[in-house]
């Protein structure tokens, strides 16, 4: 028995009486504007497929490819043929005096489903017969190296450039989705007949009744939505494993490129459509959509996210059986009318998550070795369960890394809390959110159902941000990339000022670090180096944050900058990034090296009790931050202070502010903010007191006494800045940079009660030793009563003098091309 006569039975046996078969002309069809989701290009989750192997190994994934590409064709033509059953029956029962559904809702239902399925069945012939004389070519065992070069000679290239020229077909099908949708739900509901028929479809899948499988209409319709996003993904996994040099390779890269261009047409013509009509002729448009992690009674749980224009929507995604469409599931919602925001940095993490994230971590750069080591060997289970097991562990640590809270808190007394990994996306949420609550009003409630029920439709995000589901891309980085942060001008108003630099890429590694916050000035300046260990790095956000004690921190501005590992080497390249009303300007460079597995965090190499060259070194500069931020910090609120340097403040403090420095660059400017003044200048003497090595190295304390006989004055100047040219840079330049801060200091002698011998007095027995006899030292001593005499003055004609050469304080860092610079 055929289609149409099982339909026509089914609708006689009902009481609708049929009408004989007649040619129908087919009427034009009203379309509406429909809510239609983006299409998702990139959702499915196709093997990648590997590039290094030889060009018969090609093309036998090829004709792997290619035959499941005919299998699901197979499966999608009976799935068509199952939607098209009915319409017949029901065109002809549109004619009698008890319709099921009038000739207009068949036409609207069933709108281009013939058309396509004409389509695909002259693609699924035209495929068939060429890979069955394939096959055919190769029976005989003693052919089959043969076969493989045979390969070469199959070509379907212009199959699927014929179909994909005809994909047009798809635009209108699309554009009455929804009204067909919106039909068959209203006649499910009111028509008892249509309903027993829409609920039981049945798809004859591999001919045989056996194999049945039982549809609704709803999913039916939904199929060639679902196939033209698929389209894109066959054509690109088939160009991979079509070799450059094969005919097909110029057809299907402009059947991939036709495909594109399509559904880069379909998103965007749809994205003005991103809205649901709602109880009350309510009209809500999407105005953004992501997955974050929401924090409720202490739980963590990764959410799908809706904001739209008058409220934020919070779900949970469950992923539908087979043949079913997508669901989500209503978590909660805020209105936008008078919703607070507060953001703030997460607690310190326990030592027990450390050990838990990074055991994540190591297991998933091992997994990544060895998938990375399996593409060039054979494909199977194995290698599918790990990349699977990558997602799965990639997952938890998007869940369980989070560092920023956004709370949100409305009028009404509800609150919820976001937590996210990057200030960057947090930043994004927050100014998208503040946007519409600024002349929102209160509205009536939404209808919860049908908004969370659109979802599906609506979103715009198909899946979380993980990058093991992302292809490849031999412009991203793995290494080492260097970010030196200089300085910032533009704003407003003083302010402390901090920066912040994020990378994308695995997680294997730290993605995020910050500078120390700056001094309280119009033009802030770190030159702070940052060094990040990166894999399948793509993108560098940057974020100017203003610190406020007991205000929170507010972000200034932020910009993005692409990385692109065949323009970034190991020479520094300066940039100046436009990050709304401030300019940073940066420096980048990249050395790539195959990555170490992860290490579980440790503590900072020390700052106090280390030669000084070996703190420059470790921080890239030529001055070390504890030095720097003391002097700022002592300028900035402690010149007039009096007997400042001379009046030590409390060891305690001291020591607190200390074991910061040694351990958290970041922490201990923060400390040194609130800090005693005198605890400020304290742990400045103390660095310097109780480096291994003084600044002045000792074996310049005898030439350096010398200078001292010089009866004119000119001439000892002349021969101690010679002796000073001499020391190595970071010993040259911190001296240079403490006597410039403490002839600043003496120039208020009169409040301060500090002049340049009181000065000289304290820091020379700190900044001048004498050579330890025993310790590759034989010559003359100094009598221990001229020892304490010769450093005070040293440092006292040091500090007379008044041409004494700037100090630079970071290292110059060259670039192989001018400077760039980012507008955001």
């Amino acid at each position: 028995m055929d289609v149409y006569q099982e339909a026509v039975q089914y609708l006689e046996s009902e009481h609708v009486p049929v009408e004989a078969e007649a040619d129908v002309l087919e009427e034009d069809v009203f379309q509406e504007e429909a809510c239609l989701s983006p299409l998702p290009s990139e959702s499915i989750d196709f093997p990648d497929t590997p590039t290094l192997c030889s060009p018969e190994e090609m093309l036998d994934r090829r004709l792997v490819v290619l035959k499941g590409i005919m299998e699901s064709e197979e499966v999608y033509l009976s799935e068509l043929e199952a939607l098209l059953m009915p319409m017949k029956a029901l065109w002809a029962s549109a004619g009698t005096s008890q319709p099921v559904l009038s000739s207009r809702q068949v036409q609207t239902v069933f709108y281009q489903v013939p058309e396509l399925r004409d389509m695909h069945q002259s693609f699924y012939t035209g495929l068939k017969e060429r890979l069955s004389a394939e096959c055919q070519t190769g029976s005989s065992p003693g052919e089959e190296k043969e076969m493989t070069h045979k390969g070469f000679e199959l070509i379907v290239g212009d199959l699927f450039l014929k179909m994909v020229n005809q994909i047009g077909l798809y635009g209108g099908f699309i554009g009455n989705y929804e009204e067909a949708v919106e039909v068959v739900r209203k006649c499910t509901q009111s028509d008892p007949r249509f309903r027993t028929l829409a609920q039981s479809m049945m798809s004859n899948k591999n001919g045989s009744d056996k194999t049945r499988t039982k549809y609704t209409f709803e999913a039916l319709l939904y199929k060639p939505l679902d196939r033209v996003t698929k389209t894109t993904l066959v054509l690109r996994d088939l160009l991979k494993t079509t070799p450059v040099n094969h005919r097909d390779y110029t057809s299907l890269q402009e059947a991939l490129r036709l495909s594109r261009s399509f559904l880069s047409g379909v998103n965007e013509s749809s994205q003005c459509k991103r809205e649901v009509m709602l109880s009350h002729g309510m009209r809500r448009q999407l105005m953004r959509d992501g997955f974050v992690v929401d924090a409720c009674e202490g739980e963590r749980s990764l959410r799908h996210l809706f904001l739209y224009t008058d409220l934020l929507l919070c779900t949970r995604f469950k992923h539908a059986s087979r043949g079913k469409q997508d669901q989500y599931r209503f978590c909660w919602y805020l209105p936008l009318a008078g919703l607070k925001l507060r953001w703030v940095a997460e607690q310190e993490r326990s030592p027990d998550t450390h050990l838990r994230l990074h055991t994540i971590r190591t297991k998933m750069y091992h997994l990544r070795e060895q998938l990375q080591q399996q593409k060039t060997g054979p494909r199977g289970i194995v290698m599918a369960a790990r990349r699977k097991k990558l997602e799965q562990m990639e997952l938890m640590l998007l869940t369980h890394s989070t560092v920023y809270r956004l709370e949100m808190h409305s009028p009404s007394g509800k609150s919820h809390t976001l937590l996210l990994s990057s200030l960057y996306e947090l930043e994004e949420w927050r100014e998208a959110i503040l946007k519409l609550t600024a002349d929102n009003i209160e509205t009536v409630p939404p209808d919860l159902l049908t908004l969370t029920s659109a979802c599906v439709k609506l979103r715009m995000t198909q899946q979380p941000p993980l990058h093991s589901s992302n292809a490849e891309d031999e412009k991203s980085l793995c290494g080492t990339l260097s970010v030196a942060v200089h300085s910032a001008c533009g704003l407003q108003q003083p302010a402390c000022v901090y920066v912040c630099v994020e990378v994308d890429g695995y997680e294997f590694y730290d993605k995020q670090a910050k500078t120390h916050s700056s001094v309280h000035s119009l033009n802030p300046h770190w030159d702070q180096e940052l060094s990040f260990h990166v894999d399948g790095a793509r993108d560098l956000k940057v974020l100017c944050v203003s610190q406020s004690d007991g205000q929170g921190d507010t972000v200034l501005g932020k910009a993005s900058v692409q990385l692109d590992s065949q323009t970034l080497n190991e020479r520094w390249r300066r940039q100046t990034l436009h990050t709304g009303q401030l300019e940073v300007t940066l420096s980048l460079k990249y050395c790539p090296h195959p990555l170490k597995p992860p290490t579980s965090t440790t503590q900072p190499p020390p700052v106090f009790r280390v030669p000084i060259e070996i703190v420059a070194q470790q921080e890239g500069v030529l001055v070390p931050h504890v030095v720097r931020c003391c002097v700022e910090e002592v300028e900035r609120r402690g010149m007039d202070e009096v007997g400042i340097y001379r009046v030590s403040g409390t060891t305690s403090d001291i020591g607190v502010l200390k074991t910061a420095f040694d351990s958290n660059l970041r922490d201990a400017v923060t400390r040194l903010r609130s800090a005693e003044v005198n605890a400020v200048s304290g742990v400045l003497k103390l660095y310097f007191r109780e480096l291994p090595e003084p600044v002045i190295p000792t074996d310049l304390f005898q030439s350096l006494a010398r200078t001292l006989d010089i009866q004119d004055i000119n001439s000892r100047l002349v021969s101690m800045l010679s002796l000073l040219h001499s020391c190595p840079g970071p010993n040259r330049h911190t001296f240079l940079y403490l006597l410039h801060h403490l002839q600043r200091v003496s120039e208020k002698q009169d409040t301060n009660k500090m002049s340049l011998m009181n000065l000289a007095t304290v820091f020379g027995p700190s900044l001048l030793r004498p050579p330890v006899v025993g310790l590759g030292h034989d010559g003359p001593t100094v009598d221990i009563s001229q020892e304490v005499v010769v450093q005070v003055q040293v440092v006292f004609w040091y500090l007379q003098c008044n041409n004494l050469p700037e100090a630079q304080t970071s290292l110059q860092h060259d670039t192989d091309a001018e400077e760039e610079t980012t507008h955001m």
